[in-house]
């Protein structure tokens, strides 16, 4: 069964390039980014992988662990980092699961059959501190991820999980943000000291309260 949006992220224990994990004890209070790579040695992961790596104080910043996952064994991870860092200039130190009986793709419907009977899609979870899926994405093997896309959502689920906003279409961090509907128009002010724009009795705007 596939996971869905608010569904509990399963916990597992792994075998990592950083050490043997269980997945809760080693995200506990943090964010989660959890993706997987079709398999080792392929180009488009490898400059995935090293552009997650060249994000880290990024991550860091928001309180993000990532981990990668790819259903090949602990041995050829290691030996694909060193080529990672060498053609990616960087440093990758974050853990990459090595799935090889596929316990944790299954576990996260990682394969996708009618893709691949063997290799895992290019999905990505974002995991709250609550343990619950806040996104999914799925991508075909062909097309890289776009990280600056994964990095600008988690500021929007960071910013709408404290506040009672929305962020619209093309919105980053900094810009205007919606005022949910549930919130009376009589009401934004206390809740919203900035100000607000009233386009229509639906659409409310602010600006970003936490800056």
């Amino acid at each position: 069964m596939s996971l869905r949006l608010g569904d509990q992220a399963p916990n597992f224990q792994a075998q990592t390039t950083i050490g043997d994990i269980d997945f809760y004890d080693y995200t506990e209070g943090s964010w989660v980014v959890l993706y997987s790579h079709p398999s080792d040695y392929t180009p488009v992961c490898t400059t995935e992988l090293g552009r997650t790596a060249q994000l880290k104080g990024e991550f860091e910043k928001r309180n993000v662990k990532v981990l990668a996952l790819s259903v090949d064994d602990i041995e050829d991870h290691f030996g694909w980092i060193k080529d990672i860092n060498e053609t990616q200039n960087t440093n990758v130190d974050f853990p990459i699961i090595a799935d090889k009986d596929r316990t944790v793709a299954e576990l996260y419907d990682m394969i996708h059959p009618n893709a691949s009977a063997t290799a895992t899609v290019r999905s990505v979870f974002v995991i709250g501190p609550d343990r619950k899926v806040k996104l999914t994405l799925t991508y075909p093997a062909s097309t890289g991820r776009n990280f600056n896309e994964i990095l600008r959502v988690i500021d929007s689920l960071q910013l709408t999980d404290e506040y009672s906003v929305a962020t619209p279409a093309d919105w980053t961090d900094g810009q205007d943000v919606i005022v949910v509907p549930a919130i009376k128009t009589e009401d934004i002010p206390a809740k919203f000291p900035k100000g607000f724009t009233e386009i229509k009795p639906y659409l409310r705007t602010t600006p970003q309260p936490n800056k």
